[in-house]
């Protein structure tokens, strides 16, 4: 595993995403695959994923085996499950609606399901560093229920998430056989208007778990 150029990676991904779509363009000419083969990345992102759920535990007074819970939550349903559906609809859709009508150099192609996933990889980091790390010490601030907390908290979820789509829909674009890309990108006017709403109502919502159940802060 090379842990330099995953460490390269996700400083790119947060001051320069484009350089890391094209190292995979690199990728597609060297070794004829879209994909990572190196799973570098995914366990990097892991253990810091672990990191963070045994820190919110710690935050939020949990103790025994709900820190145990925590990291599954994280690991599993937050980053695993989430990506492997996102990255199912994505591939699905891209290869049903998405690919241009003539062929690339005369042969057929298809987006691999491994690269959706890889997408939603390189997607999650940011997400991670916004929604796990500076979320974390903002927690004094967002748990109060103030207007200001409020719009703290629902614009990071914003900001975070736009951001996301922004990743998704340049790795998506590098695809020479993908047309309307950009499409990729619309629902970021949804999540900020739902920003404005939940701000206005002061509603917002902490995802992480809490001992057994899922913590919700109104």
């Amino acid at each position: 595993m090379d842990i330099d150029y995953t460490f390269a990676q996700m400083l790119y991904l947060c001051v320069a995403p484009r350089k890391v779509y094209q190292l995979t363009s690199y990728r597609k000419q060297t070794k004829n695959q879209w994909a990572r083969d190196d799973p570098a990345f995914i366990v990097v992102l892991v253990f810091f994923l672990s990191v963070a759920a045994v820190s919110y535990g710690i935050a939020l007074q949990v103790s025994g085996s709900s820190h145990l819970w925590n990291i599954a939550l994280f690991v599993g349903v937050h980053f695993l499950l989430s990506g492997a559906i996102i990255a199912t609809v994505s591939w699905f859709v891209a290869n049903k609606y998405m690919r241009t009508s003539s062929s690339f150099h005369g042969v057929e192609q298809r987006m691999e399901w491994m690269y959706a996933f890889d997408i939603h990889c390189n997607s999650f980091f940011p997400l991670f560093l916004v929604l796990y790390v500076l979320h974390y010490f903002l927690l004094p601030v967002v748990v109060q229920p103030t207007f200001a907390a409020a719009v703290i908290s629902n614009f990071l979820y914003a900001g975070a998430l736009c951001y996301y789509l922004y990743i998704m829909s340049l790795g998506y674009s590098m695809l020479p056989f993908l047309e309307r890309t950009e499409v990729i990108l619309y629902p970021s006017g949804a999540v900020i208007l739902m920003a404005i709403i939940f701000s206005v109502l002061m509603v917002r919502g902490l995802v992480f778990a809490v001992g057994a159940e899922l913590t919700v802060t109104m």
